[in-house]
């Protein structure tokens, strides 16, 4: 089953949390260019990194859902490949090949399991000043994207994005692939990305410019107490938001973006709201799509998964 029909036909289901974040906790060097995508050419990353998607997709496997997990390639940009060690490496390719790998690895409940092709934005994502507009978006991340769809990956995903300008020069380059798309937004409480555009205007905008449009949207790196107050606000139109913001990948904390930017910690709020936020989302607003981002680790997916599924705990308790 493709990508698409996948969504349209389940109600709900569920992607990694935290990755970067989780390996930086362990103390294992990194390219200060590519991050954790490096980290699939030594054996001490690599396996790091293998357990840590291990564990979300083993609470996947459990619990008999599907899981969304995201190849380590957020920061690997042409630029960011260039000034790394890895410049004669195809790492795109290369980190879908190691995550293939592991889904490989799960016999019957691989079917399940859908890899998606990350990229990021070229600067920092809490920094909207340093977004790029859209003909520099088209070029720069042509090569990453093109790269990724060449791969194999399942759909491609720009996560943490906070200007629409960028958002629509990436959006074109992935329509050309001729593969499914999602973009990912920052926000804030009142519903504007952090350009100040407002979550409604970016969407449709973007929907109205780009053929084919997204498969989805979706929010990222904020709390889901945030993508509450949001949708609340007066500059998220429900109607349009229920047909197209489908999922969110929310932060442990609701720190807002620049408290986050200059803490040197791992922040992380009640476990217990954090889950009921989340399950409210798809109450309240039909969304379906459910993971975390910074401050979040396994137990967090668990405890999302069991409120929807009213199962008993087996791993993280």
């Amino acid at each position: 089953m493709n990508f698409s029909k996948f969504i349209q036909k389940r109600k709900y289901f569920f992607t990694e949390g935290a990755v970067l974040e989780r390996v930086r906790r362990e103390n294992i060097d990194m390219d200060p260019f590519l991050l954790n995508a490096g980290l699939i050419y030594n054996e001490k990353g690599k396996n790091a990194l293998e357990k840590i998607y291990k564990q979300y997709l083993a609470i996947g496997k459990f619990y008999d859902v599907p899981m969304i997990v995201l190849t380590p390639t957020w920061r690997a940009n042409k630029e960011r490949i260039e000034q790394s060690p890895f410049s004669c490496n195809n790492v795109n390719r290369d980190c879908f090949s190691f995550l293939n790998k592991i889904r490989a690895s799960y016999g019957n409940y691989a079917k399940n399991i859908f890899i998606g092709g990350l990229i990021g934005c070229k600067g920092d994502a809490y920094k909207p000043a340093e977004g790029l507009s859209i003909e520099e978006a088209y070029e720069f991340h042509r090569y990453q994207i093109e790269a990724l769809s060449e791969s194999g990956v399942d759909f491609l995903i720009a996560e943490t994005i906070p200007t629409l300008s960028e958002a629509i020069g990436i959006s074109k380059l992935m329509a050309e692939t001729g593969k499914y798309y999602v973009i990912s937004f920052v926000i804030r409480p009142n519903g504007e990305l952090l350009d100040g555009t407002s979550l409604n205007d970016a969407i449709s905008k973007i929907d109205l410019t780009v053929k084919p449009e997204p498969l989805f949207y979706m929010v990222n790196c904020v709390h889901p107490s945030v993508l509450r107050c949001a949708l609340i606000s007066k500059n998220v139109d429900a109607e349009i938001i229920g047909k197209r913001l489908l999922g969110i990948q929310a932060n442990a904390s609701s720190l807002s973006p620049e408290e986050l930017d200059q803490s040197d910690k791992i922040h992380s709020d009640d476990k217990n709201k954090f889950v009921a936020l989340m399950k409210n989302l798809h109450v309240e607003y039909g969304l379906k799509i459910f993971g975390g981002c910074c401050g979040t680790d396994a137990s967090h997916i668990q405890g999302v998964i069991e409120a929807f599924l009213k199962k008993e705990p087996e791993f993280f308790r």
